[in-house]
């Protein structure tokens, strides 16, 4: 399996990136939210992937952050969502918004997604509720982005941020100050 991909862009289409690593082309489908934190041809590009094998097809799915893999995967345990669809999902709407609609129930919203239909969307709801990374269950998500701000300034690496917020959120943490203290006990174990 192909987890992820350093390389430089040699073609930036809607259809798909396409990415040189040591002389080898790979063909990689992105959300279109995405699509413009991709440097155009010629940048130097870092992709975390999702590797989908069928019988008559090696597709590459990629993702500029953790994140954001994180909750298409979570997408395909969900009967009847297949890659194109999560695909999709990702296109609509930022993964941390997506999580929002979901632990919120806004079926509007999520709706507004082409190709996802009431009936889909409150599958997504029933299944997903519990398996979304918690760190963006918060109602104000601001509070959980700046938390992750706060640590990364105090000169933690962002993703050992997220991680921290995210548990020190599961934890029961609400309140900014909360987080961050309970974060921090997390950080500074790992030490």
């Amino acid at each position: 399996m192909i987890a992820s991909l350093r390389g430089k862009v040699l073609s930036k289409k809607s259809e798909g990136v396409i990415v040189d690593v040591g002389g080898v082309g790979y063909n990689v489908q992105v959300p279109l939210g995405s699509f413009s934190s991709i440097p155009d041809a010629g940048g130097e590009v870092f992709l975390h992937t999702y590797t989908h094998v069928r019988e008559d097809a090696l597709q590459l799915y990629g993702f500029v952050t953790e994140e954001e893999k994180r909750v298409f995967v979570t997408l395909l345990n969900v009967n009847g969502i297949g890659p194109k669809l999560g695909l999709a999902i990702l296109s609509g709407m930022p993964a941390q918004k997506f999580v929002e609609a979901v632990y919120n129930e806004d079926m509007p919203m999520l709706t507004s997604i082409p190709g996802l239909g009431k009936k889909i969307a409150a599958r997504l709801v029933l299944e997903l509720k519990e398996k979304l990374p918690r760190a963006v269950v918060s109602k104000d998500y601001s509070i959980t982005n700046d938390a992750v701000s706060a640590l990364i300034n105090f000169g933690y690496k962002k993703s050992l941020s997220e991680n921290a917020v995210e548990r020190a959120v599961r934890a029961g943490a609400v309140t900014i100050e909360d987080i961050i203290k309970e974060a921090l006990k997390y950080l500074t174990e790992g030490s």
